[in-house]
């Protein structure tokens, strides 16, 4: 496992075929042991070697990395083995594990790594008491999400219908599930036009792999991204460099200000300058 790494392999294909049906709310311990079992498959992802998605993790790496008690670690391993989507290796069943569909030919979501770690451990764990509906929701939601995103924008075009279609979320719980990844920082939502309505808006759910504000909107057909070029402070104007889908160089197009919101990037403000040709 190599620390600096951005993201890592996650096989989806599960995650696309309904299995975060396997983690419901249920009273009486399932439900915690349901977010438990979210909280191991993150560590697993994360330490799993790049070719064989095989990972080594001991139950006090577990613990130091998720803020989990040792006998909730094992139940959440147990959830895990039991649907399916870690198996335990028999060289030494207690510490090491493999994902389930491991290939890196394809059928692998990128995980956030570097991104979700703060002195040593899990940061956005340790604010979680597994006895919450909405954390559960909250993991399932934020995995769909990873399966989801689009390679290019870094960013999950997903409605409501759907995310209740893949989670088994209840559509009056998605909203408290969005706020509550949002206010863990593991993910930015962002305001598109809708193409449902003329003056309406749809979300845009964008994972976080470092802090780098942006608006994507949607003109001509084309998704366009603009990325901050530096980093402001909260409610600071910026100057905007946009980037169309495909493009690899920053630094042509348009330049906008807009005011900024630390989770929600809005509307520009003001078109400051477009160079002839662009939109």
């Amino acid at each position: 496992m190599a620390a600096n790494r951005e993201f890592v392999r996650l096989p989806s294909k599960w995650i696309l075929e309904h299995g975060l049906y396997s983690f419901p709310w249920r009273n009486g311990g399932a439900g915690s042991d349901n977010i438990a079992a979210l909280m191991a498959l993150t560590v697993i992802a994360h330490k799993a070697d790049d070719e064989t998605g095989i990972a080594r993790v001991t139950y006090d790496q577990f613990c130091d990395l998720t803020f989990l008690s040792r006998a909730k670690v094992s139940s959440g391993l147990d959830v895990l083995e039991t649907i399916e989507v870690v198996e335990r290796q028999p060289d030494d069943a207690r510490s090491t594990f493999k994902l389930a569909d491991y290939s890196v030919a394809g059928g692998w979501a990128k995980l956030p790594f570097k991104s979700m770690y703060a002195f040593g451990s899990i940061a956005a764990f340790k604010d979680f008491r597994l006895r919450k509906l909405a954390e559960l929701d909250a993991l399932k939601l934020f995995f769909l999400l990873v399966a989801m995103r689009n390679n290019k924008v870094n960013v999950a075009l997903i409605g409501y219908d759907k995310i209740e279609l893949y989670t088994a979320i209840p559509r009056n719980r998605i909203k408290t599930a969005i706020s509550f990844l949002a206010s863990l920082s593991l993910i930015y939502v962002e305001h598109l036009p809708s193409r449902e309505s003329e003056h309406g808006t749809a979300n845009a759910y964008r994972i976080v792999w470092e802090y780098r504000p942006t608006i994507t909107w949607e003109h001509g057909g084309e998704l366009w991204r603009m990325q901050l070029s530096s980093g402001p402070a909260q409610g600071a104007q910026a100057a905007l460099l946009p980037l169309r889908l495909g493009d690899e160089a920053a630094g042509s197009g348009i330049c906008i200000r807009y005011k900024f919101s630390r989770h929600t990037a809005v509307a520009p403000m003001m078109l400051v300058h477009r160079p002839q040709g662009v939109l």
